[in-house]
């Protein structure tokens, strides 16, 4: 994978590249958008080979003067084009100026946007492009309505219009694209929040941007991806043994939920922890083994029963099934303190949002509302803004924040990773358990803190991802156990 594969930018960075590339490297603005435009229309022609029509929607910017650069190439090799100018083409400016003049001096022609749009084997949705920060409206509103009525394929160029390029929220509304086309340096807001519902097939190219454009703009955010997990978890030696691979303690399981605490211990396992112990209430503690023989069971009835246990374990996890009792509260408050490196998940991380403590050895892997409750604020504030909400966590919180969703974020001190696989399968009671169980199983395998969320983060979401090849409905947690094996040792 090209290093510029798994960055991930800012719109606000991404044009400081693009500035640089034309101040610095010398690449004229022109050359870059021809670049755009040809990469954009060889994979029209690659993925429709049949297509012979295109209707083009262009906007008053850069975005817009790729889509005439698009149509004139679609013209010169023989497509039948339509072009709809949502912006007067004569107030274009730069490149964009340039590129609408060669369209039509190619032949081409525009029309008024109406309240209906031709038919298209392929629409090209040159809009709004990454500068976009206010609600839509108007005709570029109805614009995108109608597009998203269409029933053949909708290819945006860069973003997907009305898509936030940082947050991933739809300014009001947005294009739901069947493919997205990015250039330069790849967009946070394409990865997490709802871009996951607009972005359709995502391509990235840098248009030959040269690397020392890059090296002048530092960004501390990546995509995870297999490159994580082959650089934080090598091929085992051949002569290790169990204890090679850490002790992992479970805690959780209150009356009622002995299944999160099954599920997060048989993950465990499955993600290559040496030993998994189960601290568990003792209404069920004789059972919960009764169909994983591996998994060893204590029956835990207070804090001081759970003590003696933390002496022989490399990392614990606690939060599923725990609930909000007195017991619970009791077992969070020993294990808090623990010297051993910790995952706190469910309702453990509802019982801290009532105490607010700060550490650096452990790891908070909230959902959105769980995120909201330690944040004092809603979910949809979270949701608005969910880099910037796992940031404020691990500001407030310490150590590294694990904020679930499409597009999982992983915030540390050094910086934020965003998970771009998993899929809605995964959206079911019990995943969240089994991600406490991986990332204890590899924090007790001797990974740091970031290496262990963000490895877990993706071996888990990559599991979701087999296990759905046999359909995302009705997917369950247990079904994406099955596949962790194959998922880490990829």
């Amino acid at each position: 994978m090209n290093t510029e594969e798994h960055r991930l930018y800012t719109a606000a960075q991404v044009r400081q590249l693009d500035h640089i590339a034309i101040q610095q490297a010398g690449i004229p603005a022109y050359t870059l958008m021809t670049r755009a435009g040809q990469a954009t229309f060889d994979h029209l022609r690659t993925h429709w080979s049949d297509a012979h029509s295109l209707c083009v929607l262009c906007g008053s910017g850069n975005n817009g003067g790729d889509g005439y650069v698009i149509a004139r190439l679609a013209l010169q090799a023989g497509w039948h084009v339509s072009v709809i100018a949502l912006a007067d083409p004569q107030r274009l400016q730069g490149a964009a100026q340039q590129a609408f003049a060669d369209f039509i001096a190619t032949g081409g022609s525009t029309q008024v946007f109406t309240d209906t749009l031709p038919h298209a084997d392929i629409f090209v949705d040159a809009l709004l492009g990454t500068g976009l920060d206010r609600t839509v409206t108007d005709a570029y509103a109805a614009a995108i309505h109608l597009l998203n009525q269409q029933t053949t394929p909708i290819v945006a160029v860069d973003i997907p219009s009305g898509l936030h390029a940082d947050t991933g929220q739809p300014c009001g509304g947005a294009v739901a694209a069947t493919m997205t086309i990015t250039y330069i340096g790849l967009k946070t807001g394409l990865f997490t929040g709802q871009a996951r519902d607009y972005c359709g097939k995502l391509h990235f190219t840098t248009l030959d941007v040269p690397d020392d454009v890059y090296a002048q703009v530092p960004t501390d955010m990546h995509l995870l991806g297999v490159h994580t997990l082959h650089t934080y978890l090598p091929p085992r030696r051949r002569s290790a043994h169990k204890g090679s691979y850490g002790h992992s303690l479970l805690v959780g399981g209150a009356p009622g939920m002995s299944g999160a605490i099954r599920l997060a211990g048989e993950a465990a396992l499955r993600a290559g922890s040496g030993l998994v112990s189960i601290a568990t209430h003792p209404d069920h503690a004789a059972i919960l083994n009764l169909h994983r023989p591996e998994l060893m069971v204590q029956a835990v009835a207070s804090a001081a029963q759970l003590r003696p246990l933390l002496a022989h374990i490399d990392a614990l996890g606690i939060g599923p099934g725990i609930a909000q009792t007195a017991w619970s509260r009791a077992l969070l408050t020993l294990v808090q303190n623990t010297v051993q490196p910790k995952v706190l998940d469910a309702d453990a991380l509802n019982l801290l949002a009532q105490t607010r403590s700060q550490r650096d050895d452990w790891i908070l892997t909230p959902h959105p509302g769980e995120a909201a409750r330690l944040l004092a604020c809603t979910t949809p504030q979270v949701e608005q803004d969910r880099i910037s909400a796992a940031r404020r966590l691990q500001h407030d919180y310490g150590g590294v924040i694990v904020l679930k969703g499409a597009g999982t974020i992983v915030a540390s001190s050094n910086g934020v990773a965003i998970c771009p696989a998993g899929n809605p399968g995964m959206a079911s009671g019990g995943m969240g358990d089994t991600l406490t169980g991986i990332i204890t199983a590899l924090l007790a395998q001797g990974l740091t803190l970031t290496a262990a969320a963000e490895t877990g983060v993706w071996v888990h979401a990559h599991a979701a991802d087999l296990a759905a090849a046999d359909g995302e409905r009705g997917l369950l947690a247990s079904d994406l156990i099955t596949h962790l094996r194959e998922a880490i040792n990829v």
